[in-house]
Formats: structure tokens, C-alpha cells, sequence
């Protein structure tokens, strides 16, 4: 234990210092300060008890504004069996609209930090990164704790690489395709490339329709636009020359469209990749079709911790029959790449992307008739820049 003799207490009176030390404190975190703007995609499968079907898929354009502040002083964190500690952080508000009706689908307060080293317990960072976390409420009833490392990177962001799936981030899937969640068995996540029609091949479970754009939407296949008011307008067949179908499944392939884009425009990339997650290890198959015998493989996250907590509504009281909570947040893991794009004729600015899964679990009635609960995935994704005010 270290000699408390040899470090000064933190003082209880803590007075702001100057900006360049505020930011500076911040470490890998500094450049997430500041406002960003700017478009992405949401999908998200929730239940339909008022329509009578096993789900209803949500498929959303967005609009965000994402505003960072930095904490103008240290957050101490006292210590027991060690001496205390200090956490410098940002906090933040998330606000998400549809881009054709500017109707509200989020809003999101929170805060960022950054954490030292600790001996007690021990836990510390590769060389050269930080110890991060998030921590978010949601006015759905949740409220979360997501840790994980802050690291640079250059180098085109997102793209397939030869050490990842997206470069610089730890997961290896953001697919849609919903998947079994028994209550001892770890949930596996779906590969990337996973469609509906390939996991209801592999698996014999009948596939949920609603993921399938060859079938439209109505009162049996509901899914945006079906039934919203105001009326969306249909979804198109492409956004920015990738297809619908491929969105659905993937909808990070729509950051990695811009980075492409800037890519073959000459740009060059670096910057700090965030990865976190509410829980340390993760399992995904490994194979794009679902088969239970597939292998999979388990990510250990990086300073990984965590977790969620939900109202009652979702959490679940007494069960109905052999249904338990109504759609209840079990996982959220994410990757934020900020990124200072850079090109030789007209020199820089800041872009953030991130991809975001939340695992809701929630049952669904079957054709058999019984219960069945699945995870149910609720991605988020955006390519947003940082403006002048």
C-alpha cells in the first residue's frame, strides 16, 4: 500500500485552473470537448403488444447534436485501501431526431471520465492509453455505466483491417439479427453479415419477416413507416450508394461508406478510439449464419465493467404466464473513433463516428404458442463534425 506520507491530500477546496490545464488533465479524452453535429441511423426491434405482432422494427435517418463540456476541476475519489484518487471527465447531452419529420427519438445526459491507474483494486491500461467511462441516462428508465481504455490510433477508422472488423475497435459484430437468451447461458451476438434469412436457414427458427425488405411492411409485417404519424416517407432504397437491405443488417457500413469516400479523396486519418462496454467479456459466433455449432469466440474488453439498470416497467415484477419484463436493456457496448481528418490541399477538421449496441431483451410469442425470449439488437450509428460554436 502506498505510504500516504508521500502524496498530498487532494484539497477539499478545488478551484478551477486554466483552460490548457483543464484540457490537458483530459488526456485522450480532450478532443471529445466541443459541439458536434451532424447525421446517422437508428434501428431498433421493440415489442408490439397494441398491434398483436411479435415485433415492430423502428428504422430511423437521424440528426444529432452532441454537446461535450469539460469539468473545469478534478472529480477525487477517496480511498480505503489506497490513497485517493482523481478523475478529470466532460459532460454531455445527446439529442437525436428524425431527419424527415424532426420529430424527438433521443435525448441522452451524461458524463465522461477518465481514471488513473489503482492498486486497490489493481487495475491499469496498456501503455500508452487511459481508463474511461460513460455514464448515461435514458428518460426510457435506464440508466448506465459503460468502461473501457481510450487509445490513438492512424489510420483510416472503421474499416476492415487485417486485425479487425472495424479498425481500432475491440468487437467484432454490430449485426441486427436477434438471438436466444437463456437464463444460464451467456447471450451469443450474431456475426457481422448475419441476415434473417441466413440465420433462419441455419437455426429452423422461422424468420422474423420484418428484417426483410422483399416483403413489405403492413399490420403482419410492421416496420417503419408503417402506421407512424406523421407519415414517414418509404424508406429508399440506398442511403449515401449502400443498400437498405445492407443497412439493416449492418448499419456500421454506413461510417464505413464516408471513411471510403475520404479515403479515396486523399484524406489521412488519426485520433483516439474509444471502446467500452457494460460487461468485460462479450461472445460472438464467428460465421454469418447463426448456427448454434458454429464456433464463436469471447472478447475480453480492455478495462471492460460495468452496468445497466431499468424501472420496473422493464426490469419485469411478476411475471405473466412465462413472460418476465416487458423490454429490458441487458448489454450496451460501443466504439467511438474521434478523428481529425486531414488532406494535403485543405488541411483538417474534427469528426467523431461512433457505433453503438444495445441489447434489449424482451419474449416474444411464437406459432407454437409459448414464450420465447430473444436479445433483441438496437444499434445506433453517426458521422457527426465538430463546429465552430
Amino acid at each position: 500500500m502506498p505510504d500516504p506520507t508521500t502524496q498530498p491530500r487532494i484539497p477539499t477546496v478545488r478551484i478551477s485552473p486554466d483552460n490548457q490545464t483543464v484540457l490537458s488533465q483530459l488526456g485522450l479524452l480532450q478532443e471529445l470537448a466541443g459541439t458536434w453535429k451532424g447525421e446517422g441511423f437508428n434501428l431498433i426491434a421493440r415489442p408490439d403488444a397494441q398491434g398483436k405482432t411479435n415485433l415492430y422494427l423502428q428504422l430511423n435517418q437521424t440528426r444529432e447534436t452532441l454537446e461535450i463540456t469539460p469539468i473545469g476541476s478534478s472529480i477525487p475519489n477517496r480511498g480505503f485501501g489506497q490513497n485517493d484518487i482523481e478523475l478529470f471527465g466532460l459532460t454531455y447531452l445527446q439529442k437525436v431526431s428524425d431527419s424527415f419529420t424532426g420529430g424527438a427519438l433521443h435525448i441522452e445526459p451524461g458524463i465522461w471520465v477518465t481514471q488513473p491507474a489503482t492498486t486497490y483494486p489493481p487495475e491499469t491500461a496498456p501503455t500508452g492509453t487511459q481508463i474511461i467511462a460513460r455514464m448515461g441516462s435514458i428518460p426510457h428508465g435506464n440508466s448506465l455505466l459503460a468502461q473501457g481504455t481510450a487509445a490513438p490510433f492512424s489510420g483510416p477508422p472503421v474499416l476492415a483491417s487485417a486485425g479487425a472488423t472495424y479498425a481500432f475497435s475491440q468487437f467484432p459484430s454490430f449485426n441486427s439479427t436477434p438471438f436466444p437468451t437463456l437464463p444460464a447461458t451467456p447471450p451469443i451476438i450474431n456475426a457481422a453479415e448475419t441476415s434473417e434469412k441466413l440465420n433462419a436457414a441455419a437455426t429452423g427458427v422461422p424468420p422474423f419477416t420484418q428484417y426483410d425488405l422483399t416483403i413489405p411492411e403492413s399490420a403482419a409485417n410492421p416496420r417503419t413507416p408503417f402506421g407512424t404519424s406523421p407519415a414517414d416517407p418509404p424508406l429508399p432504397d440506398d442511403i449515401n450508394g449502400v443498400p437498405m437491405q445492407e443497412v439493416i443488417n449492418d448499419p456500421i457500413k454506413l461510417l464505413q461508406q464516408v471513411i471510403q469516400k475520404q479515403v479515396d479523396e486523399g484524406h489521412t486519418f488519426a485520433g483516439t478510439v474509444l471502446n467500452i462496454a457494460t460487461q468485460a467479456k462479450i461472445i460472438f459466433h464467428t460465421l454469418p449464419d447463426g448456427n448454434p455449432a458454429d464456433p464463436n469466440v469471447t472478447v475480453s474488453v480492455t478495462d471492460g465493467a460495468g452496468g445497466i439498470e431499468n424501472i420496473l416497467f422493464l426490469e419485469g415484477g411478476e411475471p405473466v404466464g412465462a413472460q418476465g419484463p416487458n423490454a429490458q436493456t441487458a448489454l450496451v457496448y460501443a466504439t467511438f473513433w474521434i478523428e481529425k481528418v486531414s488532406h494535403p490541399q485543405h488541411g483538417s477538421f474534427m469528426q467523431l463516428q461512433y457505433a453503438q449496441m444495445v441489447v434489449l431483451n424482451f419474449p416474444i410469442f411464437t406459432l407454437l404458442p409459448k414464450v420465447v425470449n430473444l436479445g433483441w439488437p438496437h444499434i445506433s450509428v453517426a458521422t457527426l463534425r465538430k463546429t465552430f460554436n
